[in-house]
């Protein structure tokens, strides 16, 4: 089974759609970056929280992310070009690198439709490729 990479550093700091995750070291394409951790919940319990860093795993289950520990929480949404993808195998989710990342690079990925039209697309969104877009 898939590990979250000890050798990565992270930095959280402001970036063009608010916190961010930056990699402070090159990262190879296909390397697990971090794990998305938290509480498990039953996905009949989530309906009731309606949160922001709730992960949904299968139709059963989801990961409610908003721990401050939960360090994947700050890699933000991309429209396109994300460089980062999540993998899940059983009750556990992998941020992978589809792409090398450089360092001082922010890590972003596509959070999903459901995730977009409920959470971001009422505010606009502030991902990169639409931020240059306008």
């Amino acid at each position: 089974m898939k590990k979250e990479n000890k050798n990565v550093s992270y930095k959280i700091k402001k970036g063009i759609s608010g916190l961010g995750l930056f990699a402070n070291r090159d990262i190879k394409k296909g390397e697990v970056v971090i794990e998305y951790i938290g509480k498990m919940l039953n996905n009949k319990d989530q309906d009731l929280l309606n949160g922001k860093y709730l992960f949904e795993i299968n139709n059963r289950w989801t990961i409610d992310g908003k721990d401050r520990s939960n360090i994947a929480r700050y890699i933000n949404h991309a429209c396109k070009n994300g460089n980062c993808e999540p993998e899940i195998k059983k009750h556990q989710v992998f941020i992978e690198a589809k792409k090398n990342i450089k360092e001082g690079e922010e890590l972003c990925y596509d959070y999903g439709k459901e995730y977009f039209n409920e959470f971001i697309k009422p505010f606009g969104c502030r991902c990169v490729s639409c931020i240059l877009k306008k």
